[in-house]
């Protein structure tokens, strides 16, 4: 498993054709399962990255949104996942979306790129102010929890979630621990 390689950074414009990628990777596995936020794959992908550069400054934000920080893990030059790392919580990310969500590119999976990828959002955590983090994970995903307890991540419960029939389980990671 070698991981030292792998970037986190912000999405750029010479980008498109590896996140397009990884977005149609998701599209085929898990339909349901959102890797690009309100992504419009007909316009121009130069306006996809300056809206997520305006929603880590808090502004246009869609409803229901909060500034949130949105990076890929590039291994070489394929993006193999991304974080999100919500800069506040509002109700629902405070019950069952928490601070900071992950993927991996399904095809890239097993490999520890989610451990790696969370242990690097943690500095970029604290850098906005956060210094604790919640995160959260199905329930049933036994692979996610161990990303996160090999972060750090102290188990705070399980809770029903009302968007699904799959309970979430809670951590908190205290970043100052961490880093």
């Amino acid at each position: 498993m070698c991981i030292e390689n792998i970037e986190l950074r912000h999405l750029r414009v010479e980008d498109e054709t590896r996140f397009r990628s990884a977005v149609d990777e998701f599209k085929a596995t898990e339909p349901d399962w959102a890797f690009a936020f309100a992504f419009d794959e007909s316009g121009p992908f130069s306006d996809y990255v300056e809206k997520l550069a305006l929603w880590t400054k808090g502004k246009n934000l869609p409803e229901a949104f909060v500034a949130n920080t949105f990076l890929v893990g590039l291994v070489g030059d394929t993006i193999v996942g991304r974080v999100s790392i919500r800069h506040t919580l509002n109700d629902f990310l405070a019950r069952i979306g928490g601070h900071i969500g992950y993927g991996v590119v399904p095809s890239h999976r097993n490999r520890g790129y989610a451990t790696e990828m969370l242990r690097q959002a943690l500095p970029v955590a604290s850098a906005i102010g956060i210094d604790r983090v919640l995160i959260t994970c199905d329930d049933n995903n036994p692979a996610s929890r161990r990303v996160i307890e090999k972060n750090g991540g102290i188990y705070d419960g399980v809770i029903a979630s009302p968007e699904s029939d799959v309970p979430k389980r809670r951590y908190w990671i205290n970043i100052g621990d961490q880093i």
